[in-house]
């Protein structure tokens, strides 16, 4: 095959919208691509400043950029953003918006963005776990213009797991179940914690280690409630035409078993909630040592019944032969996708999910399926 001259290249204007961890690792592989090539940066906006160039901007090297975001004057404004993107919307040109917060505002807007000819890539879970009419809105506009949202970075970061999905469902196979650690901190946490020994290092000290790690959120009761295996759970429901309306108030209609008891749920502070976690400690002791009496691990999974409608986030155990309990290591995901032509073993897929690295790999792999 020919190579492509610099004539062929189509014109595809970046707008980028978040430039902490991730939305920074992304803009330093998209500026790293080897010149001539599709992409155009024509936006950069961080949780304070705002710049923009219809015609690309324009940077001396490619780590230039963050000098020249502190440079400017423009605070963001999401209506603003939307308003310059609509404007450079051609038959001849792509324009994409790649939300790399993790703002409710900003997903929000999706819609408006969609309905303009703006597709939208991103790693943010806000708008795909959110209640039901936010999801058809999504849904709609993008069928109205043509213009698409890619999604892959919300589930697993860098790993293939929605469009893994996708193809299943598209190509005609029928899924019966997906079940898989998830959460990058959970996995870490019982990884550590459950080995299907009865003893071993204390429930509390495994989490003071992983937030040490930078494994867990601040607030460490933000990964143990379980909350984000659910809105994981929520996105890839809504990929399976049956599910797809199963789960109307999001993530919140998911079967959330909570590893924050009540007399936690009100701590502000992440030192605070560590000072008080060994008050859990015996609990889960005990539970471990009843898992492992029975040549089992504990894992929190999140799993889709599809048979049954029944989507969940559960402390589980599971044998010590089991993948779960063999295959993993460190902060790693595993998922199972059980379905009709993967019948007498499942479709696994399973590596780091989670990392700046690996989830800006995800959003760029999202953004050259738009070339």
């Amino acid at each position: 095959m020919a190579s492509s001259s610099s004539s062929d290249i189509i014109d595809i204007a970046v707008a980028v919208v978040g430039t902490g961890l991730v939305g920074s690792e992304f803009v330093n592989q998209l500026l790293g691509f080897p010149k001539p090539n599709h992409f155009h940066l024509v936006s950069l906006t961080s949780s304070k400043l705002h710049l923009f160039a219809a015609d690309g901007l324009k940077f001396e090297s490619g780590s230039d950029w963050k000098a020249q975001l502190a440079q400017s004057s423009v605070k963001p404004n999401i209506i603003d953003i939307h308003r310059e993107l609509a404007g450079i919307v051609t038959p001849g040109r792509r324009v994409i918006l790649v939300d790399n917060t993790s703002s409710e505002e900003v997903a929000a807007f999706y819609p408006e963005f969609l309905k303009s000819g703006i597709n939208v890539i991103t790693p943010n879970k806000k708008a795909f776990s959110a209640g039901l009419p936010l999801y058809e809105r999504i849904l709609s506009a993008s069928l109205e213009n043509g213009s698409r949202f890619f999604n892959e970075a919300t589930v697993g970061a860098g790993l293939p797991i929605i469009s893994t999905l996708k193809d299943l469902v598209a190509t005609g196979d029928k899924v019966s179940k997906i079940e898989g650690v998830f959460s990058g901190t959970m996995s870490y946490i019982f990884n550590e914690f459950s080995t299907g020994k009865p003893d071993g290092p204390s429930f509390s000290s495994v989490v003071k280690v992983a937030r040490e790690k930078g494994y867990t959120e601040p607030h460490p009761g933000d990964d143990l409630n379980g909350a984000d295996v659910a809105r994981k759970l929520t996105i890839l429901s809504r990929f399976i035409p049956s599910l797809r309306a199963a789960l109307p108030d999001g993530y919140q209609s998911v079967s959330i078993t909570s590893l924050v008891p009540p007399d936690l749920e009100g701590i502000a502070t992440g030192d605070e909630f560590l000072e008080r976690l060994p008050e859990l400690d015996d609990n889960f002791d005990r539970t471990r040592g009843q898992a492992a009496e029975e040549g089992k691990v504990l894992r929190y999974v999140g799993v889709i019944d599809v048979a049954s409608g029944e989507i969940k986030a559960d402390l589980v155990q599971y044998p010590t032969t089991h993948p779960f309990a063999t295959s993993l290591g460190g902060s790693d995901n595993i998922i199972m996708f059980h379905t009709e032509r993967y019948g007498a073993r499942p479709l696994i897929v399973q590596g780091a999910g989670a990392g700046a690295a690996v989830t800006a790999m995800g959003v760029m792999s999202d953004l050259l399926k738009l070339v």
